[in-house]
């Protein structure tokens, strides 16, 4: 593989960090209101959350995907492809990061809540200055964990032909008949991006646990 090929596998790498940005996000901004909907006491809001997030959990990233770009184009809603990734990848972020903080919000001591309730804290003082610091605290490990997710899931991408690291990957390959040697350097290229955050998420949590003791 010369160097005309690996340059192309960087530009692949571009549109996989872009995407892994863009997804992740805007699914933190949406899955926080998702989040917020699940915890807020409201039976109807929380039902309709809940069943959102049940709908991301429970299909592959592969077919939302594929749902977002064919399936809005049958309705005359016809997105570009690095946009319908983007934004299915947001609507997958969103579902997973909303559980995640939620289980986060309904982590934090209940005793935190009624303190600010007797100090006469409005709800968005209540979430803003008391709650959301302790969530956000006891979520890193997770949320983290889910951005690595999130990255080695932007591979789908290729059901639309979009040109990300994994598809270029595969092009190359086509093109010099030497899978092994490109799926190699395509793997190496994940590991550096992934490995650091996994080793982040992983001492965060020990943290956490030391905390905790």
């Amino acid at each position: 593989m010369g160097s005309e090929e690996f340059v192309f596998l960087l530009i692949g790498l571009k549109w996989t960090v872009f995407l892994s940005a863009v997804g992740f996000v805007c699914g933190c901004i949406s899955g926080l209101g998702v989040a917020l909907a699940r915890t807020c006491g409201l039976s109807l809001l929380e039902r309709v959350t809940a069943g959102y997030i049940a709908v991301f959990q429970g299909t592959p990233l592969l077919m939302q995907l594929f749902v977002v770009y064919y399936g809005l184009a049958l309705i005359g809603l016809k997105l570009d492809a690095w946009i319908a990734v983007a934004l299915g990848l947001t609507l997958h972020a969103s579902a997973y990061l909303g559980e995640i903080w939620r289980g986060a919000i309904e982590a934090v001591p209940r005793g935190q809540t009624e303190a600010a309730k007797a100090l006469s804290l409005r709800y968005v003082s209540r979430m803003k200055d008391v709650i959301l610091p302790q969530a956000l605290r006891i979520s890193l490990p997770a949320t983290i964990g889910f951005l690595v997710q999130l990255i080695k899931g932007t591979s789908l991408a290729s059901i639309v032909g979009f040109t990300e690291l994994t598809r270029a990957g595969n092009i190359i390959s086509n093109q010099i008949f030497q899978p092994l040697t490109v799926f190699g350097v395509v793997g190496a290229l994940y590991f550096l991006m992934c490995c650091p955050l996994t080793i982040a998420g992983a001492r965060l949590e020990r943290r956490f646990a030391l905390s905790q003791r």
